[in-house]
C-alpha cells in the first residue's frame, strides 16, 4: 500500500523545552568525546575544566553578570532551592527571617525554597498578571527585611514583571530580590534587571536538560549554605562532579541566544488569526508586557484536554499551562491568581514559539486549530439539538 507521506510535526512548546540548538549539540558532543573529570589536574582534566569555565563566561554574559557569580546546578529547580534560603546574604546583611513570593511564580519557587511555611507570604497579582506592587510595599513594611522572589516572565502567560522597579523597592526596604529568569533569558534583555540573584535553565535556551544556574547578579551576594555537600566543586557551593556535556551545551545555547523581533511577529500573526477564528477567545495577559514568543489563550466552551489531543493528532505540539505537572492537564495556579473565570481556565492553551519557528508553523497551527474548533462547535450544536 502507498499513501501520502506523513507531514512533519510542528513543535510550538518552547517554554517547556526548546529544541536542541546545533551549537549546543556540537558543544555537548565535544565534551562527551573528552569524557574527563574537570577536577582532575592532568591535561585531559584541564581541558574539561576549560569547557566548564568557557560556559560559565557565556552564561554570565547572557545576563550581564561576572563569571565568578555563576553557580552551576542540575537545573533551575535546584538553583531555586539553593538560592531561596534564609541564610542568603549581601551588602553587609546575613540572613532573612521571611520570604515574599509572587503568586504566579513557578512551583519550583513557590514550593522549592528552604523557608518554614509560616515565614512565607504569597503576594497577589492584578488581573493582567502583574505583581500588585502596593501589596509588595505593605508586606515589606509589615516586618523585618525580607527575601523576595519574583519571576521575570511567566512561563504560562509570558507576562513580564517590572523587575527593575521591583528590585529598587525591595532594596530600599533592606531586602534582596531573587528573580526566576528562566523564560526571560534569551528572549528579552536580562542584563540590567537589578535583581540580586537570577535563576536560569539550559534546556529552555536550546541546551540539554540537566544544567541550570544560580547567578549572583550583584557583586555583594553572599551565598547561603550549600544543599549538596561533599567535594569542593563550584567553589564549595554545589558538590558533585560537573555535568560537563550539559554545561557546555548550556554555554553554547546562551551564546547563540539573542532577543529579536522575528519571533514576536510570529506570535502576533498567530493571535490575529486566532481572534479571526474565535472572536470570543481570551488571550491571557494581553494588556501587560509579554514575552514575544508566548501566547496563552482559551475559547469559551472548549476544554483544553480535548483541544490538545486534537492538535497533537494533527501534528501540532502545544501545551496547557506549565509542563511540569507530570504531563497532566490540570488547573493553573497562575490563572487562578489572575482571577480568570473558570470557563476560561478549563480551556487554557499555551503556544510558545522559539529559535527554530517559522511562518509556516503559524499557518499550520491556524489551519489545524480552525478545523478542531469547527468540529468541537459542531459537536456542541448537535448535542444541544
Amino acid at each position: 500500500m502507498t499513501g501520502q507521506p506523513a507531514r512533519p510535526r510542528v513543535y510550538l512548546d518552547h517554554n517547556a523545552t526548546a529544541p536542541l540548538r546545533p551549537e549546543a549539540r556540537a558543544a555537548a558532543g565535544a565534551a562527551m568525546d573528552l569524557a574527563c573529570n574537570p577536577s582532575s589536574v592532568h591535561a585531559e582534566g584541564r581541558r574539561a575544566r576549560a569547557l566548564v569555565e568557557e560556559a560559565r563566561s557565556r552564561v554570565a554574559s547572557l545576563v550581564g553578570a561576572a563569571p565568578a557569580g555563576v553557580v552551576f546546578t542540575s537545573g533551575a529547580t535546584e538553583a531555586a532551592a539553593f538560592a531561596l534560603t534564609p541564610d542568603l546574604g549581601g551588602d553587609g546583611r546575613r540572613g532573612f527571617g521571611r520570604l515574599l513570593v509572587c503568586a504566579t511564580d513557578h512551583a519550583a519557587v513557590l514550593h522549592g525554597h528552604r523557608f518554614q511555611r509560616d515565614a512565607v507570604t504569597v503576594l497577589p497579582v492584578l488581573p493582567d498578571g502583574l505583581l500588585d506592587r502596593d501589596a509588595l510595599g505593605d508586606a515589606l513594611a509589615a516586618g523585618g527585611p525580607a527575601l523576595v522572589a519574583v519571576q521575570a516572565a511567566n512561563n504560562e502567560t509570558g507576562v513580564i514583571q517590572p523587575v527593575r522597579e521591583i528590585a529598587a523597592t525591595v532594596r530600599s526596604a533592606g531586602g534582596m530580590l531573587v528573580c526566576d529568569a528562566v523564560q526571560a533569558a534569551g528572549r528579552i534583555d536580562c542584563r540590567d534587571f537589578g535583581a540580586d540573584v537570577l535563576l536560569l535553565s539550559g534546556h529552555k535556551l536550546g541546551g540539554l536538560a540537566g544544567a541550570g544556574a544560580a547567578v549572583a547578579a550583584t557583586p555583594d551576594v553572599v551565598w547561603g549554605a550549600a544543599m549538596l555537600r561533599g567535594g569542593g566543586q563550584e567553589r564549595g557551593r554545589r558538590a558533585g562532579t560537573e555535568n560537563v556535556a550539559a554545561i557546555a551545551a548550556f554555554g553554547a545555547a546562551a551564546a547563540a541566544s539573542a532577543p529579536g523581533p522575528a519571533v514576536g511577529a510570529l506570535r502576533d500573526r498567530f493571535e490575529a488569526a486566532l481572534l479571526a477564528l474565535a472572536p470570543d477567545a481570551e488571550i491571557f495577559g494581553r494588556g501587560a508586557p509579554r514575552l514575544p514568543n508566548t501566547s496563552a489563550f482559551a475559547v469559551p466552551g472548549v476544554v483544553a484536554e480535548r483541544l490538545l489531543m486534537a492538535l497533537d493528532l494533527d501534528g501540532v505540539a502545544v501545551s496547557s499551562g506549565s509542563a511540569c505537572a507530570s504531563g497532566k492537564v490540570a488547573g493553573s495556579h497562575v490563572l487562578d491568581a489572575m482571577k480568570v473565570k473558570t470557563d476560561f481556565t478549563s480551556g487554557a492553551i499555551r503556544v510558545s514559539f522559539g529559535w527554530d519557528s517559522v511562518a509556516a508553523d503559524v499557518d499550520r497551527i491556524v489551519h489545524v486549530l480552525g478545523t478542531a474548533l469547527h468540529r468541537m462547535r459542531r459537536g456542541r450544536l448537535r448535542a444541544a439539538a
